[in-house]
């Protein structure tokens, strides 16, 4: 069965990140698969770096024991790994032809870097699915009620609907389509754009609505109105050029999974999710 993938570094973050994940898994009917990485580069000796592994295993069993009954008859499961961070868990998505990769971060601590910086972005870049990245200090005790899914004059743009109106299936959300107005001249093509994203999001009986802002710069004007609403969930395309595709990540989407304290759904162009309810 296929499995999602939970990356842990034990932070805050990254146990609301396992409880988001725990929610789709039982909506999606899979597995879920926790991961800790050891990290390749680490100034440490074998006896500590034992040690780290060690005390690293009983605490992902405690969290495998701590969410079993609630996934049951579905099941958690953990493996130790150690390598390059992003490379162990694509590989292992692979593995597991899972459906999502979920990671999270601790912040302000030295975790920030870790995670949400260069390391998130290629885990987002090398995923061959979707990737789900949660920052700590998001209150997932609340229900995911808003869903943001941008919508650009291009072709891929209008795809994130789809993933976007299965998620807003598992949490009951509002979803938000937000029409980034690049070029003046382009308002018409990007209404009719709006106005499918609209159509398909009706026949699935989900409540939105629609909003045109003008942009010079996507990022910020997401990130505004996304904090404007109070938002709980951007889902954003990776903007990757498919002739380099594992070396570059588009810079909208850099900045806004360096930037957003609002989880992110990350999506290359070409994911299909098919998303059970």
């Amino acid at each position: 069965m296929k499995s999602i993938i939970v990356g842990t570094d034990f932070s805050e973050g990254s146990f609301v990140a396992l409880a988001v994940a725990v929610d789709i898994a039982r909506a999606l009917k899979t597995n879920i698969k926790l991961v800790w990485v050891q990290k390749e580069r680490m100034l440490a000796s074998d006896e500590e770096r034992e040690t780290m592994k060690r005390l690293s295993i009983e605490k992902l069993q405690h969290l495998c024991e701590q969410y079993r009954d609630q996934l049951a008859p579905l099941e958690i499961h953990y493996e130790v790994k150690s390598g390059r961070v992003s490379s162990v868990i694509a590989d292992l998505a692979r593995r597991e032809n899972a459906p999502m990769i979920v990671i999270g971060t601790n912040g302000a601590s030295g975790f920030e870097k870790y995670w949400m910086g260069s390391t998130a972005v290629r885990i987002v870049q090398e995923a061959p699915c979707p990737t789900l990245s949660i920052r700590q200090g998001f209150n997932f005790h609340k229900a995911l009620e808003h869903i943001v899914v941008p919508i650009r004059v291009s072709t891929s743009s209008r795809e994130k609907i789809r993933p976007a109106s299965m998620m807003a299936h598992i949490f009951g959300s509002h979803v938000h389509i937000l029409g980034l107005l690049d070029v003046p001249d382009e308002e018409q093509t990007l209404l009719a754009y709006m106005k499918q994203s609209s159509d398909y999001l009706t026949a699935e009986n989900i409540p939105h609505t629609s909003v045109v802002r003008k942009s010079s710069n996507a990022c910020d004007t997401i990130l505004s109105y996304a904090y404007e609403i109070n938002a709980d969930l951007l889902v954003i395309h990776t903007e990757q050029d498919k002739f380099v595709q594992q070396l570059f990540l588009g810079t909208n989407a850099q900045q806004i999974v360096h930037k957003s304290q609002i989880p992110v759904l990350s999506l290359h162009p070409e994911d299909y999710i098919n998303f059970a309810r």
